[in-house]
């Protein structure tokens, strides 16, 4: 039997006991994969295959990970930590993060409020497990983060999605989530800055949400703080746990390293909240990744006690870009769009064009090489959000093939 007849008939035996005892679990049936990672595969696959694609899909910076913290991780390796850790996290590490907390936000936590995960999607998922039962709603200000539904999901859980207007900053708002809240809600999840908008929450949008919270004990909070540093013009970062400290008891922090300091695939992230949940989180960790990869700790640890000047390098590069892009958006025909105040994201409105944003998308990429997201991803079919996290050239020639393709509509 030849090579190619031992393949063909390794698939046919593979399709014949698939159909036969194969059986998939009603969670995983309505699984799709992340939409952002589809698109920049393809975006890839093409550029390997000689075409000239310029993506602008991906939330990654393009910044190489500063030398400093790498250097830590080698170290760590050389000395000898490459074995098991502790399930919550490297202790230096969650101590770190303490001091982060309480000296950037405000927020008083112990090393044992704090686990250290694999990236701040394994510290959301975490949670969602340990707190959602069959039936819960979480709630999820619209245009959301791709993944939130999808995690909430597979915790049993209902996302109850409510819409936010350009016209207001896309913030939910006070009487908003008021209406929102049922018996059977059992989270909020905030985003600031916001993927894919680019908003920011004002001090007084978090107090105002606090001021509803407080009526209704069973809620808690999830703040999702990864794009913290990455600010434009004079807008300031707020923790909603410094706002509204009397919920320390139903608020959790998530955040990571991946964005603030280019460290993507180190995936590194942490969890802070009250110990009873931690408990919890840092039970279900050691039972499906036991501890994150050890020496990659050390590259976080340096990351932290380091200098920030390589964090304010990005987002001085990154404020330049958003430049080009607020400068290319004033002259787009059929979009719109607000000013981002953080992350590195345009959130564009293609009404106009009458196209849904998937086919609006897939045109784009077909007629002038340009990857974008669909803002369907994001709860939100008039829409498409453009990463400004690449290089000048490629945005530059992005935005001018994005120009004209909206011109030819």
């Amino acid at each position: 039997m030849t090579a190619g007849e031992l393949d063909y008939t390794r698939k046919r035996c593979h399709e014949t006991w698939s159909r036969k005892r194969m059986k998939f679990a009603e969670r995983a049936q309505q699984l799709r994969p992340s939409l952002t990672l589809a698109i920049s595969a393809k975006a890839r696959d093409l550029q390997q295959q000689g075409e000239d694609v310029c993506s602008l899909s991906t939330g990654e910076p393009d910044f190489a990970t500063p030398s400093f913290i790498c250097r830590a991780a080698e170290e760590a390796m050389g000395a000898g930590h490459t074995r098991y850790g502790p399930a919550a996290g490297e202790p230096a590490l969650r101590e770190a993060i303490a001091n982060k907390l309480q000296q950037d936000n405000k927020l008083t936590y112990g090393p044992g409020e704090i686990m250290v995960s694999n990236g701040a999607k394994q510290a959301l998922y975490t949670l969602f497990q340990v707190l959602l039962d069959p039936g819960d709603e979480v709630i999820l200000p619209a245009p959301y983060w791709l993944s939130y539904p999808p995690m909430v999901h597979l915790a049993g859980g209902r996302s109850v999605i409510v819409p936010t207007r350009q016209e207001e900053n896309h913030q939910l708002g006070a009487t908003a989530l008021a209406a929102a809240i049922t018996p059977r809600t059992r989270l909020l999840v905030l985003n600031s800055p916001t993927n894919p908008t680019g908003t920011v929450y004002p001090e007084q949008a978090l107090a105002e949400l606090a001021s509803v919270l407080r009526q209704h004990p069973q809620v808690a909070v999830v703040s999702d703080e990864i794009y913290e540093y990455i600010l434009y013009d004079h807008n300031r970062h707020v923790s909603f746990g410094a706002v509204a400290p009397d919920l320390a008891e139903r608020t959790f922090v998530v955040n990571g390293f991946s964005k603030n300091w280019a460290m993507t695939g180190w995936r590194l992230g942490y969890l802070a909240g009250p110990q009873p949940v931690l408990g919890k989180a840092v039970a279900l960790q050691s039972q499906s990744t036991s501890n994150v990869c050890s020496f990659v700790q050390y590259g976080g640890l340096a990351a932290l006690n380091g200098s920030r000047e390589c964090v304010h390098t990005m987002v001085a590069a990154f404020a330049q870009r958003r430049r080009l892009v607020l400068q290319a958006m004033a002259s787009m025909e059929h979009v719109h769009g607000l000013e981002p105040q953080g992350a590195f994201y345009a959130f564009l409105n293609i009404a106009a064009t009458k196209l849904g944003s998937v086919v609006f998308c897939e045109r784009l990429l077909a007629e002038a090489g340009v990857a974008i997201v669909p803002g369907a991803a994001f709860g939100d079919d008039h829409t498409v959000r453009l990463s400004f996290a690449t290089d000048m050239a490629t945005l530059k020639h992005g935005l001018e093939r994005l120009q004209t393709f909206l011109t030819g509509l």
